[in-house]
């Protein structure tokens, strides 16, 4: 059926499926969903228990017969059957009140990460298809980020956008509506996570959990020292002893742990500019580079940015939501951004 035939009923659903968290876009409602990519699994009777907010407090607290999983890794599905009850519950709640809705299935477009393979791409259009959607495209995050911040990506100017999430990080130039170089490296905020586990496990001998080193990051992780000293109160179990134990962690701590992560996302950053052709670097030099996504918010990641690659980095109120927002963006105009899409073995939208 044609786009601009139903463009009209508002049922359309943009999702940015990501490993940490899942957002979903709802034409003419905007942002209607934030939650946790998680599912909890009764591994007994193969049911899901929760889905999002309520399965991630679950997340280190089930019984043996519960298992809360993360059914993405890495921006790519890693369950086909948890992605697909994850994206049905989404769909589902996203529909809510939606009269059009109860007798209509949404077109849906899911935003991925830059340079899977055809059989990571046709995973998500398969669980999205069968989680209720009619018609289902995905469309590259760095490309949909660029649009939900304005970025000119259709002009022949070079446009840098640097996407760090929680399985990825998307480091891309942008150009006339393509993506000129661009580099996907598996240093995001989960990685973060395990180094600070890592490193507190070998220099305190005491375990954490996934979540306590999450929130340790977001509480006083930092990449570039400060003038004040950031410190918090952790409680884990100690490897000698195996009883419970309670330390101070600083933001120097943080540092040094998750340190050989940032250099290596330092060095990706500048590889791409290196393969940038000389015309885009003069413009990316006088624009800047942008950082989305919830990795990007650590402490002095922009500083040490701009210190190492000497071009200006600029930040955004929209760093958690670009993604979807630009979803919000191509349903707003199809017909203009109809040649980023990608459908199942490669078609394209219908034309207008």
């Amino acid at each position: 059926m044609r786009f601009d035939l139903l463009s009209k009923f508002h049922n359309d659903i943009g999702i940015d499926l990501g490993t940490a968290n899942t957002l979903v876009y709802v034409k003419g409602r905007g942002i209607v969903i934030n939650e946790p990519s998680v599912v909890a699994v009764n591994q007994k009777t193969d049911r899901v228990v929760a889905i999002g907010r309520e399965a991630k407090r679950m997340l280190g607290r089930t019984p043996p017969h519960i298992e809360a999983v993360r059914p993405l890794v890495d921006g790519v599905v890693s369950n086909f059957e948890v992605t697909e009850e994850m994206l049905r519950y989404f769909i589902k709640k996203a529909g809510e009140g939606s009269s059009i809705m109860k007798f209509l299935r949404p077109r849906v477009i899911v935003g991925i990460p830059y340079g899977i393979t055809n059989v990571e791409r046709r995973a998500v259009i398969d669980a999205a298809k069968n989680a209720g959607g009619r018609e289902v495209y995905v469309i590259e995050e760095p490309m949909s980020a660029a649009l939900g911040i304005n970025l000119p990506v259709g002009e022949p100017v070079g446009n840098m956008i640097i996407d760090i999430g929680g399985g990825t990080t998307e480091i891309a130039v942008i150009s006339l509506d393509g993506i000129v170089r661009a580099k996907s490296l598996k240093i995001a905020g989960d990685k973060l996570n395990q180094d600070i586990i890592s490193y507190i496990k070998e220099e305190f001998k005491i375990l954490l959990g996934e979540r306590t080193a999450e929130d340790l990051k977001i509480m006083i992780g930092s990449v570039y020292p400060d003038k004040e000293t950031m410190e918090a109160t952790v409680r884990g179990r100690d490897l000698v002893t195996g009883l419970p134990r309670e330390v101070i962690i600083t933001d120097s701590d943080i540092r040094e742990a998750i340190t050989p992560s940032i250099s290596l996302f330092i060095e990706s950053v500048k590889e791409v500019i290196e393969a940038t052709p000389p015309e885009l670097i003069a413009d990316i030099m006088h624009r800047g580079i942008v950082l989305v996504g919830g990795g990007s918010l650590i402490h002095g990641l922009q500083e040490i940015l701009e210190e190492e690659i000497k071009i200006p980095i600029h930040s955004t109120e929209e760093a958690l939501t670009a993604v979807v927002k630009g979803i919000g963006v191509v349903f707003e105009n199809v017909a203009r951004y109809r040649d980023i899409l990608i459908g199942h073995e490669d078609e394209l939208p219908p034309t207008l």
